[in-house]
């Protein structure tokens, strides 16, 4: 069944937290200037050759990795891929217990993961935060002390943390890739017309992507948000929120989809319905929505150089081996590159090559 979107800045409370008290990277870096030569030090580190360790570390590490990652979006896969190979490349010994679970729906699921996971009692532990419940998780692991955690998929610290963070925040920054994707489809639509918002779940993706395209439509007057809904990532409420809302107003111009299955599902509705006319963006740049871009499907996307947030995890680790855990940054932000239907084959491969050059489908270091 369809859920009807709640205003964002009407989110009761422990989802108004989730959403409100995040600090944005340029924020952050005002209020610790210090991180700037940090970040900058770490990013030539991800961009460059591995460094192996020059000793051996006296025993294995133990890390607990916990990923929403049964979905159509190859990030998650890729992001492990990528963060093991690094972790090879560095000659640090490691053994892995991956969990994975659905985006979202299951977080009951994931809860016991996480139990399972710390009575391994991991050296470290990656995890991610998007629903609300996930928040009582981190605060959880983050009261014991141990492991040391690295959130995933999310570059804006909360303020409730800032006194005992994570060891790190690395991802790629929402809100930098949603205004790629927004200032395109505005544009090409002419800065007006009616448009659908298909979010993810109710939390942190779904404010920071769906939010901040809603307040890029917001400063154009002829630009309508005609319907909202929380599809849970599931790109069969996708599918059926399009279909309904298509049928209510023909004239619709734009979807913002929230992610890869939610562009999908959306797509489908869009093809059955003959209606290509209507801008779909994905977001991410993984390989299903390059075969949609390809193929005429989704008109623009946000694409992640996916494999540097594994490299940036096995990097962190690498520098707390060798006695350097306070040269690591708060945050990791990998970098994004805006696709369009216009964007040339030739253009597409060489950020493939280097987006996947450790995940597969390219280079390696």
């Amino acid at each position: 069944m369809l859920t009807a979107a709640i205003l964002m800045g009407a989110l009761p409370g422990e989802a108004a937290r989730a959403t409100s008290h995040y600090v944005p990277i340029d924020d952050y870096l005002a209020r610790h200037p210090e991180q700037q030569a940090l970040m900058a030090d770490f990013s030539t580190r991800v961009q460059s050759p591995a460094m192996p360790l020059s000793a051996s570390p006296r025993r294995t590490l133990r890390i607990a990795v916990i990923y929403p990652g049964l979905q159509s979006s190859d990030y998650w896969r890729r992001s492990l891929s990528s963060f093991e190979a690094r972790l090879e490349q560095l000659r640090i010994p490691y053994d892995l217990k991956t969990f994975m679970s659905r985006p979202s729906v299951d977080v009951d699921l994931q809860a016991r993961q996480l139990t399972t996971a710390l009575q391994w009692r991991p050296d470290y532990l990656v995890f991610t935060l998007n629903a609300v419940p996930h928040l009582r998780m981190i605060e959880r692991v983050l009261a014991l002390g141990s492991p040391r955690l690295i959130l995933q998929n999310i570059t804006t610290p909360l303020i409730d943390w800032e006194a005992d963070p994570p060891f790190m925040y690395v991802g790629f920054d929402h809100v930098q890739g949603t205004r790629l994707i927004a200032d395109w489809m505005l544009e090409r639509a002419g800065h007006r017309g009616k448009y659908l918002m298909l979010y993810f779940s109710p939390g942190y993706v779904s404010r920071m992507r769906g939010g901040t395209f809603a307040d890029e439509a917001a400063r154009y007057p002829k630009v309508e948000e005609v319907d909202a809904y929380y599809t849970d990532g599931d790109p069969d409420k996708a599918y059926r929120a399009t279909l309904k809302t298509l049928q209510e107003h023909p004239d619709l111009k734009m979807i913002f989809a929230s992610s890869t299955d939610v562009a999908l599902g959306a797509l489908r509705a869009l093809r059955e319905t003959d209606r290509m006319d209507v801008l779909l963006n994905g977001w991410g740049g993984g390989a299903s929505e390059l075969e949609a871009l390809q193929d005429g499907g989704l008109d623009v996307t946000a694409m992640r150089i996916n494999d540097e947030n594994g490299i940036a995890m096995a990097e962190a680790i690498r520098m707390a081996l060798i006695g350097q855990a306070t040269r690591v940054p708060d945050i990791f932000a990998g970098d994004i590159a805006l696709i369009t239907r216009d964007t040339p084959p030739e253009e597409i491969e060489r950020l493939e090559r280097r987006a996947f050059r450790l995940s597969g489908d390219g280079e390696t270091d």
